[in-house]
């Protein structure tokens, strides 16, 4: 069994909406996760519901399905469009999709940490990804998740502003990212910066 990886279903009738939850999700958990998209309950429920560990689930189709999303009400997140706590379902804990990139990603972040008290439920990351940086590139990526600039960075850290825009390009060359999302979710999977500080 060393090679379970725990299976998230994203059940939404919004094809377009599904399919982007399923690759942040996807970013949160790097390799540990399989991410399955429905467009309706009843494709979860002819594919072994039982055997997700969460679903990710529109508001409708929890409301229509109540009774069963009732019963695994601790695997369940409610898709809302509101982060009006009074606009979400009481018994539920819920993600609002309509927000800007970074809230979400770090909301998915709260969500795994607060469930998963940092990961320990979670399987291992891979070996090999533990020391992918090198210390001053760590450092570097602290601060651009945190939203420092190149040139506060560079003061910051005593360095040349080339310097740290190639330590910048190495980075995400070393993580295969291209956006300072990827680069937040890695940091605070890894550690490397608190999740209050992004």
């Amino acid at each position: 069994m060393e090679n379970f990886h725990p299976k998230i279903a994203v059940v939404d009738g919004n094809t377009l909406a599904a399919i982007g939850l399923r690759q942040m999700l996807q970013s949160v958990m790097p390799s540990m996760m399989q991410v399955d998209v429905f467009g309706s309950f009843a494709e979860l429920e002819a594919n072994d519901p039982e055997g997700y560990v969460h679903y990710f689930v529109a508001m409708n189709l929890v409301l229509e399905n109540r009774n069963f999303f009732l019963e695994h009400r601790r695997k369940t997140i409610v898709l809302t469009t509101s982060t009006d706590p009074n606009a979400q379902m009481r018994d539920f804990h819920s993600l609002c999709i309509n927000q800007p990139e970074k809230q979400l990603v770090k909301s998915l972040l709260m969500l795994e940490q607060h469930a998963h008290g940092q990961g320990q439920n979670l399987p291992k990351m891979a070996s090999g990804r533990e020391k992918l940086l090198s210390d001053r590139e760590i450092e570097v990526l602290s601060l651009i998740v945190q939203g420092f600039i190149n040139k506060e960075i560079a003061d910051r850290l005593n360095i040349g502003l080339t310097t740290v825009i190639t330590h910048r390009k190495n980075i995400m060359e070393k993580l295969g990212v291209k956006s300072v999302s990827a680069l937040t979710i890695y940091a605070v999977m890894n550690g490397y910066v608190d999740i209050n500080r992004i």
